[in-house]
């Protein structure tokens, strides 16, 4: 079921917005500041091409409380309008029977894309 629910997945969007993210990402690394920034949009972009089988957690890292400051800043540059762009299509999306599943894998995205300092992605194919 989840081999299905991604290529439905790929077919109508997912795709064409993972490569957006592994784009953006890409961009973003040629900088050495914009490297732990990179590092972020490209877990977006994972989960964005598998999201059904894909589980998002808090990682045990050793950063302490840096990942407060630049979760605020992700908010600021940008994380804001990505959070905001998946919970409007997952409200789209939610309207619809057929989309509610799909719905759930926006809405696990728009969590990760508010705030993605500290968390992780797990995929379970």
């Amino acid at each position: 079921m989840r081999i299905l629910g991604n290529l439905i997945w790929w077919l109508f969007g997912g795709l064409e917005a993972a490569i957006g993210y592994f784009t953006g990402s890409l961009a973003l690394a040629c900088t050495i500041v914009g490297i732990p920034v990179a590092w972020q949009t490209f877990k977006i972009g994972l989960l964005c091409l598998w999201p059904f089988g894909a589980e998002v957690c808090d990682t045990d890292s050793p950063t302490g409380c840096i990942r407060i400051p630049l979760n605020i800043l992700w908010i600021i540059f940008g994380g804001l309008w990505a959070w905001f762009m998946h919970v409007v299509f997952g409200a789209l999306l939610f309207i619809t029977i057929i989309g509610i599943p799909f719905a759930k894998q926006h809405f696990k995205m728009a969590g990760l894309s508010l705030a993605p300092f500290g968390k992780d992605v797990t995929l379970n194919l």
